[in-house]
């Protein structure tokens, strides 16, 4: 293990207390809970001050929930700035959930045009509307990358008529001096630069449950998905890869960013690769409520019989599948290749077991195919339940299996030949690759706010399908498609979740841009970099849920494997007849 940086920092709310003066009037906003700004302007008024600090993460979302009274509003009319070095529906998307939030009144969004970092709110009232401007402090900056950002910043205000500056805040000196220590250090020249890279921050700031759906006010979710992607792109700059290349294996990082009490720090260490699993208590497979352990997965993989075939992860842990063979066409299913999307993992198992009772069943099954990023998730879970978690994302080597070819990879094919087993064994021509995605906003709040290269992801928009296939096989990705969307309509409430979430992200986002297929939201397209002629991929939305939702997320992905086997036999029959 070696000790790369280490360092604490000054509380921004204990800076602004030690230089007030009394008898000022401050405002300020800064990257603090609730509670902790409340317990600052309790000590800046016993000061002799007026004193107001507002949250400068999401500030109009905050201004709903700390400022407005909503008694009486009938609507709301937002104009957000649109910024040139922004996406143009960047402060929209930093309104979410608002639209959720504000009962029965009708509310609309307007671009304005002038960029200035402030929104416009009308809220009427009868025949009353007042309105007000809600402050939107951020920095135009360029980041490790050379890439320009709009991100949230700090900002202070001393006395009436002040205008204010930026105050640089704690969190924010945190994440850059983290980066710039990572930039600096000697990492040599060649991929895997470190085994796995450890940002272990300690912040006291408390997640804040929103009172919809999965959503929460979390900065310490915010600062992990900032660290993690912010050091994949510089690692795939120094690399000489473009930005976004998921090709890159730069080791595993993985950020901690555990709640303290006051204590605001960073350690960064280079540490060895683990090899072992954190376990917990069997489920029954059907009404699992959470992610399964390893051990129960191994089990449940091995009832399901058939013949076993293997293949390395880095650590040393194996990626495990199974092939049954029978005269039905062979179809291929695999999970956890992102092993934070984990209704993926049981729904794959739960399929595979009821398949496993047709007379002709002929499938190949590996529901973990990334074992050493679910044990990541196992650990990252432990302080942090109900967050994302990316850095359990790509594999040990820092990379995403899916995009390594025999050709690519070099020493390095590892968990990849899963699936290059899988096809040569049962020689199937359809994989159902099952995926999901955040459950509640993905943010990156200081390069810029919306994730760079996952800007489509930012939102959940509900349970969707993703269609790759090869030139010639259109005719059956369509019906492929067809059969699977009317089956899952079938779901009781499943249509309906997805109406409610996507109604909402079109609110804050815009348009989803996907074709809807009885009632389902899909993407198509030809794509030749799998082996497999044609692959459906799942996305549901299940970063990271639990109890009842997690049932519900595991048994639509289940379906979607049992409608999509049984849909192939009628679909290759229908050909060979033709």
């Amino acid at each position: 293990m070696t000790e790369i940086f280490r360092q604490g920092f000054e509380r921004t709310l204990e800076q602004i207390i030690g230089d007030a003066k009394a008898g000022q009037r401050i405002e300020a906003w800064t990257f603090d809970d609730a509670p902790s700004r409340r317990d600052a302007e309790r000590r800046l008024t016993e000061k002799g001050l007026t004193a107001r600090i507002r949250s400068a993460y999401k500030p109009l979302l905050h201004a709903f929930l700390e400022d407005i009274d909503l008694t009486g509003v009938t609507s709301i009319q937002i104009g957000y700035p649109v910024h040139p070095a922004a996406p143009e529906n960047r402060f929209r998307l930093e309104a979410y959930p608002l639209a959720a939030l504000v009962g029965d009144a009708k509310i609309a969004f307007r671009p304005r045009p002038d960029g200035e970092f402030f929104y416009d709110v009308a809220l009427t009232r009868g025949e009353v509307v007042e309105t007000l401007k809600v402050l939107a402090p951020n920095r135009v900056h360029v980041d490790a990358v050379g890439e320009t950002n709009v991100s949230p910043t700090g900002w202070i205000q001393r006395g009436d008529g002040d205008t204010g500056a930026r105050l640089e805040t704690d969190y924010e000196r945190l994440f850059e001096s983290a980066i710039k220590a990572i930039a600096a250090y000697d990492w040599g020249q060649d991929e895997p630069y470190f085994d796995e890279l450890n940002i272990r921050v300690l912040l006291p700031a408390r997640d804040e449950p929103l009172g919809f759906g999965h959503e929460v006010i979390s900065l310490r979710e915010a600062l992990h998905e900032d660290l993690y992607f912010s050091l994949l792109e510089f690692f795939q700059k120094k690399s000489g890869r473009p930005l976004g290349d998921r090709g890159l294996k730069p080791g595993q990082i993985v950020p901690e960013i555990i709640e303290s009490e006051a204590e605001i720090s960073v350690v960064i260490e280079n540490r060895p690769l683990g090899t072992g699993f954190l376990d917990c208590a069997d489920q029954s497979l059907d009404t699992a409520k959470e992610p399964l352990s390893a051990r129960q997965i191994d089990t449940l993989l091995a009832n399901i019989g058939g013949e076993a075939f293997f293949a390395p992860a880095r650590s040393g842990r194996q990626v495990k599948a199974h092939y049954v063979k029978g005269s039905d066409a062979a179809v291929m299913i695999s999970g956890g290749q992102h092993p934070n999307e984990t209704t993926g993992i049981v729904g794959a198992l739960r399929a595979a077991r009821v398949l496993r009772g047709n007379p002709g069943a002929h499938f190949t099954i590996s529901p973990l195919e990334n074992p050493d990023g679910y044990s990541v998730h196992q650990r990252l879970r432990v302080d942090n339940p109900l967050h994302m978690h990316h850095a359990a994302r790509y594999t040990a080597l820092g990379d995403d299996l899916e995009y390594r070819t025999e050709e690519n990879s070099g020493e390095y094919l590892n968990e990849k030949e899963i699936r290059f087993k899988a096809q040569e064994l049962s020689d199937a021509k359809l994989h159902v690759n099952l995926h999901g995605y955040p459950s509640h906003e993905w943010t990156r709040p200081l390069s810029g706010y919306v994730p760079r290269n996952f800007a489509m992801w930012t939102l959940p928009k509900g349970f969707f399908l993703v269609m790759r296939h090869h030139a010639g096989w259109t005719e059956q990705a369509e019906a492929l498609l067809d059969n699977v969307t009317r089956h899952l309509g079938l779901i009781p409430g499943l249509l309906e979740y997805n109406d409610r979430q996507i109604a909402l992200y079109e609110i804050h986002a815009g348009e989803t841009g996907f074709r809807v297929i009885n009632g389902f939201p899909c993407l198509s397209s030809i794509d030749d970099r799998h082996t497999v002629p044609m692959t459906l991929i799942t996305e549901y939305p299940d970063e990271t849920i639990y109890g009842v939702d997690f049932v519900e997320g595991h048994t639509a992905q289940m379906e979607t494997v049992i409608a999509s086997y049984r849909a192939w036999q009628d679909i290759l029959s229908a050909v060979q007849i033709s």
